[in-house]
């Protein structure tokens, strides 16, 4: 039977507590959230055998969540996903100074994103399924983005294997945001192995090039051609090594994708042929940040024994282009008031048999 429960996770080192709350569908798909970060922590999903197993990279103890997620596993980010070249942007002839936490770049929201935060988490009572509501306010200033912006998420788990998450945001004054959410995936179930095998289909004729900070050149190039062509499933393995500038400035793929159409339509659709696991994304956003685990070293030990090495999770972060703010050509991410911030994403989970 389809619920929501809700227990105690952990004390932070600044003595805040945190709850866990755990989604149920009524197939028995589980979804663990905790109020830090807004973070997913475990999300089960069936094989071709019909066994549950999590397919989300996670700690092991509350402490790794607590000390500076180093990966951003699971989290949500904001206020501006991905970079900002510089540390910096100009917003209606002001110019704005953030913290640079990724070389010279700003990261996810710097260094106190609200992948750090306490958020506050309402189940949803009398919702059709399993819903959490999140909310966090954001001050004035804070990280060096301007105007108070209020955010809420609503993650709301379906009965057909599907993971929405809702997005809203509203501010007092102009500012800019960019919302996603920070899951890493291994559909195999099992985290020591690498994500190369699995087949991949990205619905997008072009990619955003960087250059060597990892931000986007401006040059909207196509993929055919290339190995940053996923328009047809493939396996992710396949190019990841060639002998390609990009490949060898992101050590792989860390890039966005240009995705086609607009509205909520399928962007991206994930296989793992051995366990039979298929995720399919669909999204609103302009762009997908494809992240292919490139720098997870072997530090942290995975949910079910081993190391989480090089490429044994990858990232769909559905989202508006890096360094947007610095590029008047991208899609504008600028939030004034009165307006409201509105996005959608959804990972749908089946089964190839």
């Amino acid at each position: 039977m389809e619920n929501t429960e809700v227990s105690e996770y952990g004390v932070t080192g600044k003595g805040d507590s945190v709850k866990k709350y755990t989604l149920t569908n009524r197939n028995g798909m589980k979804v663990e959230v905790i109020g830090y970060g807004g973070t997913i922590i475990s999300l089960t999903a069936p094989d071709k055998n019909g066994i549950y197993e999590d397919v989300v990279l996670g700690f092991t103890k509350p402490e790794d969540y607590f000390n500076g997620n180093p990966y951003f596993f699971g989290a949500l980010v904001g206020r501006y996903g991905n970079r900002i070249g510089n540390a910096e942007f100009t917003l209606e002839g002001k110019t704005c100074k953030l913290y640079a936490n990724d070389g010279l770049n700003s990261l996810h929201g710097g260094k106190e994103g609200f992948d750090t935060k306490i958020w506050t988490v309402e189940p949803v009572e009398n919702a059709q399924f399993p819903t959490l509501k999140l909310t966090y306010v954001s001050a004035d200033g804070e990280e060096g983005f301007p105007g108070r912006l209020t955010t809420t998420v609503f993650y709301t788990l379906t009965d057909n294997n599907a993971l929405e998450i809702s997005y809203e945001a509203i501010v007092d004054k102009a500012t800019v945001v960019n919302l996603t959410q920070h899951s890493y995936f291994n559909l195999s179930g099992d985290f020591t192995k690498a994500i190369t095998d699995h087949e991949m289909q990205i619905i997008a004729d072009q990619f955003l090039p960087v250059n060597e900070n990892i931000i986007p050149t401006g040059e909207l190039r196509e993929v055919k051609g290339t190995p940053f062509d996923f328009t047809v499933s493939r396996t992710i393995g396949r190019d990841i090594d060639a002998d390609d500038e990009q490949l060898r400035l992101g050590e792989g793929y860390d890039h966005n994708w240009m995705l086609n159409g607009k509205d909520l339509r399928t962007i991206a659709a994930v296989c793992h042929p051995e366990s039979g696991r298929v995720m399919e994304v669909m999204s609103d956003q302009p762009g997908v940040q494809f992240y292919s685990g490139n720098f997870l070293d072997g530090k942290y030990e995975t949910k079910t024994g081993g190391k989480y090495e090089k490429r044994s999770g990858f990232c769909l972060e559905t989202q508006h282009y890096p360094d947007s703010p610095n590029q008047k050509a991208f899609p504008s991410t600028e939030l004034q008031p009165g307006q409201k911030y509105q996005t959608k994403t959804i990972y749908k989970f089946s089964v190839k048999k």
